[in-house]
């Protein structure tokens, strides 16, 4: 019986040392600790398995992978599990106000179990959307050493008649295509049933990917962990590299805010430009800065997206899959680019226990033919698709993801929807014409609750062919597979007297992605006597979780955080 704790057993050693922990012993005797056992540092491995969504129907496979590799490396390891809300299943339903609060229960359980049970170290596998900041927010609130895993990337269905290849994405849209006659019930049905084949996370640059890949850019994944696909042999080994990754980091000491500085957010930030990723990156990031303790704010993004150009060819915007990318090489060779250009801080430390210059040293460049990432002298874009506008209807910001291909202006009138719903259904039947500005509000985070994702709405506008005639504000979010003209995160909330909450059918509203303003055209005047006129509306839920996290959650500009007020 181990007596005297050590520099690798920091937080293990006060659970289960000396004579008086002989019951905690005892506990952990049945669940496959044997004496040696007690004398190793101890790691958690946080699996994000669940029967839930095909994002992560196999991480119980890699947590065990993950297992192997942190004993085999010397340490003792201890699986155990947390929640997953599916956003592709959830969506368009009130299940999805559940969504981006299971970021906050994700990491709260994490922080909780290892906090609880004294591990020394942590790795974390995760599959969909919010599971990869919920393991970071955690990661940085315990700064315990560790490993973020990501599950992998899904490979793509294929059309049984066109051979053409499809994803989630492909459905929502179709069910738009469907409303406006251009596919019917068997058409549908072909690409509802081909579009996922097996396991992973939604295949194009959407927000699984996009949080993968920030994370990698970030340091606390393994060199290419976001660019592999879920069911390969690569994944496998890169969870048992992660839980040998995870003893090394303990030995040498390193923990997550010695990774995830200031300059490392700037690296996120950077390559989620690159790659053209979701909004969601910003709602993500503030929240795992606030976990670290590091200042970042929604203007960082536009300093940032000055310099940094669009090169990824990549869905939902672009032509191709998170696969494609995988194939001519995953994330490091757009790195190398990117730091070769002076684009990247190459000093900051990784969980490799080396920096991000030395990971890149001897990476081979994409091969010569490839059109997946493009080269910096032609760019997609020249600078950043993600715009943080202000203006009068959005005095604390707001987020947009303008690729260009809708045009870089859009004026029209306000077409008023309180929710999803209603708006879903108003597209869905042609009521929304060319030049409608479709305002959809109390979907915030206070509002919601929840703040909802507006994949249908803004699937069902491609579908019916309005992409380029018709854009989509709202103080709800957007799925990474939204594309189109939309403006989301708009702060303040109409649910806390936000400008987009008096918005009346017919406002002229303009959207400027040049100058970065959100305008509702109105007389000064007019806004403030609508403004001092409104009054709030009656609190949608008043117990449970729900409400819980309209009581605690902050802005979307702030990352829309539960302990920001604390």
């Amino acid at each position: 019986m181990s007596s005297a704790p050590d520099n690798l057993r920091k937080f293990s050693s006060i659970f289960t040392d000396g004579p008086s922990r002989a019951g905690a012993r005892s506990m952990l005797r049945p669940v496959g600790f044997t004496e040696e056992d007690f004398k190793k540092p101890v790691i958690g491995i946080a699996s994000l398995w669940s029967m839930v969504t095909p994002c992560n129907m196999h991480i119980d496979k890699l947590a065990i992978d993950a297992e192997a590799g942190a004993n085999a490396a010397g340490g003792k390891a201890i699986i155990f599990g947390t929640i997953t809300v599916s956003d592709g299943i959830s969506m368009g339903t009130p299940g999805m106000r559940y969504s981006l609060v299971s970021r906050e229960v994700i990491a709260d359980s994490i922080e909780t179990v290892t906090g609880g049970e004294g591990f020394d170290g942590l790795v974390t596998v995760g599959g969909c959307d919010k599971n990869m900041p919920g393991c970071i927010m955690a990661m940085g609130r315990l700064n315990r050493p560790g490993v973020f895993v990501y599950g992998g990337t899904i490979l793509p269905g294929i059309h049984p008649e066109t051979k053409k290849e499809c994803d989630i994405v492909s459905v929502y849209e179709a069910i738009g295509q469907h409303a406006a006659g251009k596919v019917d019930d068997a058409g549908l049905k072909k690409i509802e049933d081909c579009s996922i084949p097996g396991a992973g996370s939604c295949g194009g640059m959407y927000t699984a990917n996009t949080m993968a890949s920030a994370i990698e850019a970030l340091g606390m994944s393994l060199p290419n962990s976001s660019a592999q696909i879920a069911i390969s042999a690569e994944k496998r080994e890169d969870c048992r590299r992660a839980g040998a990754a995870t003893v090394a980091l303990i030995k040498a000491d390193i923990k997550p805010r010695d990774i995830m500085t200031r300059k490392a957010f700037e690296n996120a930030i950077t390559v989620t430009i690159a790659l053209g990723g979701s909004t969601n990156a910003v709602l993500h990031l503030l929240a795992v800065a606030h976990s670290c303790d590091v200042k970042l704010s929604i203007d960082d993004f536009t300093k940032i997206g000055k310099r940094v150009p669009v090169l990824a060819d990549l869905k939902p915007s672009g032509k191709y899959g998170m696969v494609h990318l995988t194939r001519i090489g995953g994330l490091p060779p757009l790195m190398k680019v990117l730091l070769d250009a002076g684009l990247l801080h190459g000093d900051c430390l990784t969980v490799t226990g080396k920096t991000v210059a030395e990971n890149l040293k001897d990476v081979k460049p994409y091969p010569a033919n490839q059109d997946v990432v493009r080269p910096l002298s032609n760019p997609i874009k020249a600078d950043s698709h993600l715009r943080i506008l202000y203006g009068n209807l959005a005095p604390e910001g707001a987020v947009a993801k303008i690729s260009g291909k809708e045009g870089l202006q859009f004026s029209g009138k306000a077409i008023v929807f309180e929710g999803e719903e209603a708006a879903l259904d108003a597209i869905l039947k042609g009521r929304v014409k060319a030049g409608h500005v479709i305002v959809i509000r109390n979907e915030g985070p206070v509002g919601g609750p929840g703040m909802r994702e507006m994949l249908s709405p803004t699937s069902a506008i491609m579908g019916r062919g309005l992409g380029k005639e018709v854009a989509l504000i709202t103080d709800g979010r957007f799925s990474g597979g939204s594309h189109g003209f939309v403006v989301g995160h708009i702060t303040p909330e109409a649910a806390k007297g936000g400008p987009i909450g008096v918005i009346k059918n017919g406002d002229p509203i303009i959207i400027d992605a040049v100058k970065n303003e959100l305008t509702l055209a109105l007389p000064a005047k007019e806004l403030k006597a609508r403004l001092k006129a409104w009054k709030p509306k009656k609190a949608k839920e008043t117990r449970g979780t729900l409400a819980k996290y309209a009581k605690l959650v902050s802005t979307a500009s702030e990352g829309a955080v539960t302990d920001k007020y604390l």
